[in-house]
């Protein structure tokens, strides 16, 4: 069969011209410049073209746009997947690979159809009921086939190769919707002499005057439309923008697609998330057609009047020659007779029982078959509708077609005007939901607010773009709206009743939900349609439910014998349409998910042969390549650097605060275990601080610079969540503390001195200052001034040596860190990186982040007595909860490798000897170093308390790669427990 055997010779507004190839499931296909993949399908003859989600039944295309439950595909190429995307939105392009979804080995024969057969196993809930027996741990066999053969289609694996971008803009109006009512509000507001931005999903303007034939009055007067807003130098046309959700501040969210015409240079963006920031809104987003309820309504072939409408005239395609059009207002009439004109047989099936008489005199005119009175029941058909049942006045018959078209009146697009409280409210004249009253700077325009004419919906946008342009002071004379009348008439909309036959009946298609399912949900008591929503898994697809809810809901109404207002509505949330991951996160990847900090010293340490270490969000030197070929060599020299001579760390790091005010000390009194009111001026302190729970947040030192004045430092990691905590106790719990906080991280260079020789090297890179231990003794403050810079030298270990930690400006940090190695290289100092810092700290038996990981307490870690009997502090109370004291707590303790070859590992899972490994354990090791000081491997460890004594064996268990390794129970401090090095 020759290619697009099902486009007409002329007409469309398609570019003839310009063929685009493409494939689909492996075949080559092709369409025009202007078409959608959905069009190119079926001007190929392509009508399944997907399975359904539970029951893998033959699936076609159903609509024209957004709403498009069925037909979705992945665009495959060898390095990119997107999955789940509507043909019906998709604008085709040269080289566009396309795959259908959900069905194995082929489309056209899919082994899980065989569902279908167990559709009584499988009806709404089906999974909460089976698979939770006949045991307690039935559903983890069951988890692995039932996530098997869930979703639809397959997301890639491989990095994401396209690029995407995210814009902010600013608008007086912005219009959302480019069909009648959005343009009219575009050309008033502009005239008005407002900034505008026209937003349009579709790449052409028009909305539903698309589907008007291309040498139309429709035709015409949209071409007037977008001339005279081209000659406007304040509108913005954003096509191929879609409007995904509405957000505090008049904020809406954008997804915007390239224009698949132009080239595609390399790195530029596939999509860009735009935030637009409006000083007022038009709503002109429209009304989505319902479709009708009966059995087998899912079938390929079936599909909305208007759709089917559009590929006629916008694309040029004629689906079908014999169409049974059912439905039950005016407005499909008209895609009856645009077929009948078209050369199709076309038999209208209408609900009432007296359609309008003009109506019938112009299907006489046409030759179309008019059933009044008459339903459509049941379909018959496999991969192609080929009959359809109709009940009428005269009983049951059947029409030969290959397409349904089908029109159950229309849902007004209220799901944007939704997303910031606007309740939908209902209206009886129209047989639907509208938007509910709109705050001052926000407005409605055309048949989203229930106006379904064009002329009306003309006029509506006219006063909308006219109002909102005023909202923001713009009242420039606004001319006349031009007038666009197509004879559509306002007729009351007829209550349609589910028409069942043999088969299942459809309300939601792309989610298989039934009217079976609702029934079932009814007698289950699933009565709130938010209960039915998550029962029946109505509307929870890609579609978010646009064809589906109107459906369900009146069914639900039908059931409780209840108004469809008593029954209520669903509240829709963003987004409106599907967005990628890629377009919300934009350039944020990887390295760039999060801003990188560098300190002072970075640029020294590249050029001196850090291997650098991404820890939180700074650039930290992991190991200098001076002291071994690796991190394991490496580590290891720069230890013993330390213990026997002297090594500078760069600290830059760690959180810095500036506490002060009248209550500064009150104020740290409350957020530490130990107190620090009575810490003398010129003093340090270790302090520790909990959450309100009692577990340990953060550790480290505060220093009283003067009566009313502290320098806290925190961990790198805590840094930012220790200042916000702080902020919102003062803020909440203590808003009568005179206390001020600044984060003053950023304004010092920090590095340590640490070793025996550490002293030496501060004499004499300080000759004018006494760093004598009288002067500056263990915990001790010297301030002083270097190069005019102020200077602080704070004597604190880490490592369990003598140490010195010392800030200077920012700016000066370099130059210091030269200085002090300088001053040091005849006494053997050398930088050492964080490897070798948590290494010096386990020997030292001092707790970090793998020991704080908020599930630990002050005793859980040895630091119980800090607190002592003190209260009044944060986490006081829940700290001393009796499951906190249980005996076989885990512990801090220390262990060592009692295996001569073997290592111990973080993360390890320990078991008493002769356990068998499995499950949780007894422990677990969090920080493990070999110790040149011990010859072995060393580790800190939780361990329960109640088998953790001093002297007792564990067996370390590291499942990941197979090691199963001795170690012995020893306290925490392997080096120097009495203190002597740190404080001679």
């Amino acid at each position: 069969m020759s290619s697009n055997h099902k486009r007409l010779s002329m007409g469309g507004r398609i570019d003839r011209e310009q063929p685009v190839e493409f494939t689909f499931d492996g075949r080559s296909l092709i369409g025009y410049r202007g078409d959608t993949l959905a069009s190119a399908l079926l001007a190929n003859g392509v009508t399944l073209v997907g399975r359904s989600f539970k029951y893998h039944r033959p699936r076609g295309i159903f609509s024209a746009g957004a709403e498009e439950p069925n037909a979705l595909v992945t665009l495959a190429t060898a390095d990119r997947r997107q999955p789940n995307l509507p043909a019906t939105t998709l604008e085709l392009q040269d080289g566009l690979v396309a795959e259908s979804q959900n069905r194995w080995p082929s489309l056209a024969f899919d082994v899980q159809s065989v569902n279908g057969l167990l559709a009584p196993f499988l009806s709404a809930g089906f999974y909460y009921k089976t698979f939770m027996g006949p045991t307690h741990r039935a559903w983890m066999f069951y988890e692995h086939f039932i996530r098997k053969a869930a979703g639809l289609g397959r997301a890639g694996t491989d990095p994401d190769p396209d690029r995407y971008d995210i814009s902010h803009a600013f608008a007086d109006v912005a219009i959302i919707g480019g069909g009648p009512a959005g343009l009219s509000a575009a050309r008033a507001a502009a005239a008005a002499g407002a900034q505008v931005a026209l937003i349009e999903q579709d790449f052409l303007l028009g909305g539903q005057l698309l589907a008007e034939a291309s040498d139309s009055a429709a035709a015409a007067w949209l071409r007037q439309a977008e001339a005279e807003l081209d000659g406007f130098k304040t509108v913005a046309l954003m096509k191929r923008t879609t409007a995904f959700g509405i957000y505090d501040g008049n904020v809406i969210g954008l997804v915007g697609q390239r224009d698949p015409a132009n080239p595609r240079p390399a790195g530029e963006v596939l999509q860009t998330l735009t935030m637009l920031r409006a000083r007022s809104i038009v709503f002109a987003t429209g009304a989505i057609e319902r479709p009708m309820v009966f059995s087998n309504n899912d079938q390929p072939g079936v599909m909305l009047a208007s759709a089917a409408r559009t590929y006629l005239n916008r694309f040029a395609v004629l689906p079908g020659k014999k169409i049974v059009v059912a439905t039950s207002n005016d407005g499909a009439w008209r895609t009856a007779f645009d077929y009948a004109a078209g050369g199709a047989e076309v038999t209208v099936a209408d609900l009432r029982a007296a359609p309008p008489a003009a109506l019938a005199a112009e299907a006489a005119r046409l030759g179309v078959v008019v059933r009044a009175a008459t339903r459509i029941v049941d379909l018959n058909g496999g991969h192609a509708v080929r009959r359809a049942t109709l009940n009428g006045p005269d009983g049951q018959s059947e029409a030969a077609c290959d397409l349904v078209c089908v029109s159950g009146g229309w849902s007004p697009t209220v799901h944007l005007t939704s997303h910031l409280g606007v309740k939908p409210q209902y209206r009886d004249d129209i047989g639907g939901f509208v938007p509910g009253a709109f705050p001052a700077d926000r407005f409605g325009a055309g048949s989203m607010m229930g106006t379904y004419s064009t002329t009306g919906a003309i006029e509506d946008g006219h006063r909308a773009g006219t109002a909102a342009a005023s909202f923001c002071g713009k009242s420039a004379p606004v001319p006349a709206p031009s007038k666009l009348d197509l004879g559509e008439s306002a007729v009351a909309p007829f209550r349609e009743i589910p028409s069942l036959g043999r088969g299942k009946a459809f309300v939601d298609f792309q989610m298989d939900v039934t009217t079976g399912d609702i029934e079932l949900a009814h007698r289950e008591g699933y009565q709130s349609v938010e209960h039915l929503k998550r029962y029946t898994t109505l509307g929870m697809g890609t579609d978010q439910g646009k064809t589906s809810n109107f459906a369900a809901l009146a069914a639900m109404a039908a059931l409780r014998n209840a108004t469809i207002p008593e029954t209520g509505a669903t509240t829709f949330r963003p987004p409106y349409t599907p967005v990628a991951i890629g377009a919300l996160a934009g350039r944020a990847i990887g390295h760039h998910f999060k801003p990188i900090s560098r300190t002072p010293m970075h640029d020294w340490h590249m050029a001196n042969g850090a291997e650098m270490l991404e820890v939180g969000l700074w650039m930290r030197p992991y190991f200098y390549r001076q002291s071994g070929l690796d991190v394991n060599e490496a580590y290891v020299a720069e230890m013993q650097s330390v213990r026997q001579a002297a090594g500078l760390m760069d600290i830059s790091t760690l959180g810095k605060i500036d506490v002060q005010g009248p209550d500064a000390a009150i104020f740290l009194d409350r957020i530490y275990a130990n107190g620090f009111a009575k810490l003398p001026v010129g003093r340090a302190r270790y302090g520790v601080m909990l959450r309100d729970d009692g577990i340990v947040f953060d550790d480290g030192t505060t220093t009283r610079l003067a009566e009313n004045r502290f320098f806290m430092t925190t961990s790198t990691a805590k840094a930012a969540d220790v200042l916000s905590r702080l902020e919102f106790l003062l803020d909440t719990a203590w808003s009568d503390l005179r206390v001020a906080l600044t984060s003053v991280s950023d304004e010092w260079a920090a590095m340590s001195v640490a070793g025996p020789k550490s002293r030496a090297i501060l004499s004499a890179a300080f000759s004018a200052l006494d760093v004598s231990d009288a002067a500056l003794a263990h915990m001790g403050l010297l301030e002083s001034e270097w190069q005019g810079r102020a200077l602080r030298i704070l004597r604190l270990s880490y490592s369990g040596e003598r140490a010195y930690e010392i800030y200077v400006g920012a700016t000066a940090g370099e130059q210091l860190w030269s200085r002090l190695l300088e001053a040091g290289r005849p006494l053997d100092l050398k930088p050492y990186g964080v490897e070798a810092l948590g290494a010096l700290r386990v020997e030292k038996g001092h707790v970090a982040g793998p020991e704080i990981d908020g599930r630990t307490t002050l005793d859980d870690l040895g630091l119980g007595r800090m607190a002592g009997k003190r209260t009044g502090f944060v986490g006081d109370v829940l700290r001393r909860r009796p499951a906190f004291q249980a005996p076989d707590r885990q512990r801090l303790v220390g262990l060592e490798c009692i295996e001569e070859g073997k290592r111990l590992r973080g993360g390890a899972i320990l078991f008493l000897p002769g356990e068998m490994p499995y499950g949780h354990g007894r422990g677990r090791v969090t920080s493990v170093t070999f110790s040149p000081e011990r010859g072995h491997y060393v580790g800190l460890a939780l361990l329960a308390g109640d088998v953790g004594s001093e002297g007792s064996e564990v067996v370390a268990v590291y499942p990941m790669k197979a090691e199963t390794v001795r170690a012995r129970v020893v306290s925490p401090v392997f080096l120097d427990p009495q203190g002597e090095r740190l404080h001679g």
